[in-house]
């Protein structure tokens, strides 16, 4: 195993959640006490200050958070200096709508483009790499347009819908594909799943 493996498995599902998560907090706060441009400029340190550690603690950083980063860095930017909340409330719709219309772009291709994404944790035959890399894509375009209905007509609720709406709907989606897993997951010999993290000697 290389070094840059050793360093990724060893960091904890608890410290890794909290760098997803820790950016969406500081924005929630930042909305809370603050104004929303303030919230915007905490919510941009924040997430570049998770990616420094997350880069620090494993020497890589996955193409879906580094595409988002540049998004937000555009949208987010565009927001601070032209004094306009709606680049950084169309960002999301912006992000949904790119890694779903790349997931079924991949499948078009004949390559389920999750599976490098999350090969590393996971092992599926293709036809499971097809059909989850289908339901992604799928609901990411669902949460574009969650993202654009609550935009528009509720923008009262659209900071709320960010932090805990999407966030959530997110968790439960994720868990509801288990079933889909484990029933296309790849079995060693032994009846186990291949150890993916071990990389050729």
């Amino acid at each position: 195993m290389s070094e840059a493996s050793q360093r990724a498995k060893a960091l904890h599902p608890g410290l890794k959640l909290a760098l997803e998560l820790g950016p969406l907090a500081v924005f929630f706060l930042g909305t809370s006490f603050f104004d929303f441009f303030v919230a915007t400029a905490a919510f941009m340190a924040a997430l570049f200050l998770s990616m420094a550690v997350s880069f620090a603690l494993t020497r890589h950083l996955p193409m879906m958070s580094i595409v988002s980063a540049v998004i937000v860095a555009v949208f987010g930017g565009l927001t601070l200096y032209l004094h306009d909340e709606t680049f950084f409330r169309i960002k999301p719709t912006i992000i949904y709508t790119l890694f779903g219309a790349v997931l079924l772009g991949g499948l078009l291709f004949g390559k389920p483009l999750l599976s490098a994404v999350l090969g590393t944790a996971m092992s599926l035959t293709a036809e499971g790499w097809k059909k989850l890399s289908l339901r992604w894509s799928l609901f990411f375009f669902v949460l574009a347009a969650l993202n654009e209905i609550v935009r528009i007509f509720f923008p009262e609720y659209w900071i709320k819908f960010k932090v805990f709406g999407a966030t959530l709907l997110t968790l439960a989606f994720a868990m509801a594909q288990t079933p889909l897993m484990l029933r296309y997951e790849v079995k060693s010999e032994d009846g186990e799943a291949p150890d993916n993290n071990q990389t050729p000697s």
